[in-house]
């Protein structure tokens, strides 16, 4: 019986196409009562959806997908507080909240990268609030691992989460001052990837001028 279930569910899934790639295959249909939009779970980031990674595991296209009523503090830098790029000023499907003290603010792929090597100790990387904070973002569709201790502690190579990363990953570095020299503005200023904040470039190296604020990496 499971067999026969598993592969009607398989011809189904076929039959169907994600409305972020437009291919076929998608096996994650929309949990809302009469939306029928579906979409492959690798497409979910592309097309906005939600995945709750507890209990019913329910999940939710664009339209349909849960949002942060908390309102954000107004602040000076809208600066994520884990990478400390550029973020919106309120909350959106890429920049999330702390409902605590609602002055952290963090794009949602950081969010998610601190939530999977801190496991159980995940709390607001601000004010340090672990319950409200844990189930808000669960809701949001962080998913959230059961590892103990986090990765910092077991694995001195992991190093710290917070630090920024400071070197410029262009195919030629063009800087007098090598790939970890950095300055506040002009040529030699560092732009991280505003997707993964992971690779950096110096504005020279890539042929960026001075009213570019964002940039990203070929891997994203």
């Amino acid at each position: 019986f499971f067999v026969r279930d598993t592969r009607r569910v398989i011809q189904e899934a076929a039959k169907k196409h994600c409305f972020a790639c437009s291919k076929m295959g998608a096996t994650i249909t929309c949990w809302t009562t009469g939306c029928d939009r579906s979409f492959h779970l690798p497409c979910a980031p592309q097309g906005e959806c939600v995945t709750q990674f507890f209990g019913l595991y329910r999940s939710y296209c664009w339209e349909h997908r849960p949002r942060q009523a908390v309102q954000a503090r107004p602040r000076q830098n809208n600066t994520c507080s884990i990478c400390l790029d550029t973020v919106e000023d309120k909350p959106s499907y890429k920049t999330m909240v702390c409902p605590a003290c609602r002055d952290a603010h963090f794009h949602r792929h950081c969010i998610q990268r601190l939530a999977l090597h801190a496991g159980i100790c995940f709390h607001c990387p601000c004010c340090q609030n672990q319950e409200p904070f844990l189930m808000e973002m669960l809701t949001m569709g962080i998913r959230i691992s059961k590892r103990l201790p986090p990765s910092w502690e077991g694995d001195p190579a992991a190093g710290a989460l917070d630090q920024r990363h400071s070197c410029c990953d262009a195919g030629t570095c063009l800087c007098p001052g090598g790939r970890k020299h950095t300055e506040e503005e002009g040529p030699w200023e560092l732009l991280l990837c505003s997707s993964c904040a992971a690779e950096g470039t110096h504005r020279h190296c890539s042929s960026l001028d001075n009213s570019t604020s964002s940039w990203e990496c070929k891997g994203c």
